[in-house]
């Protein structure tokens, strides 16, 4: 897996309005109702990187939680991180049906 290049990076971006570009890395924050909704979306997204062996670095305070993506072994932005954004958007932002 090789690092994107930014111009990669900003086009798929454009399909994840909440995450931004920055530091080689792309981050996200999203809110939640209370502290309880909040945790039970970082479990499901738990499940998510264990599956695509991807790890966040990610906190939680009370109802926010702010997510940073990055492949380490690439010094930056890869397929990987996108692939566990997509799964993210998925459980924190799910489609109306």
């Amino acid at each position: 897996m090789s690092k994107l290049s930014e111009d990669d990076i900003e086009k798929r971006l454009l399909q994840f309005p909440e995450w931004e570009y920055y530091e080689d890395a792309i981050h996200a924050e999203f809110e939640f109702d209370n502290f309880k909704d909040c945790f039970s979306a970082m479990s499901r997204i738990a499940f998510d990187c264990e599956a695509l062996n991807h790890h966040p670095e990610w906190t939680n305070v009370y109802n926010v939680l702010t997510i940073t993506l990055t492949t380490h072994s690439e010094n930056g932005v890869t397929d990987k991180d996108f692939k566990l954004a997509e799964a993210i958007e998925a459980i924190v932002e799910p489609e109306d049906d």
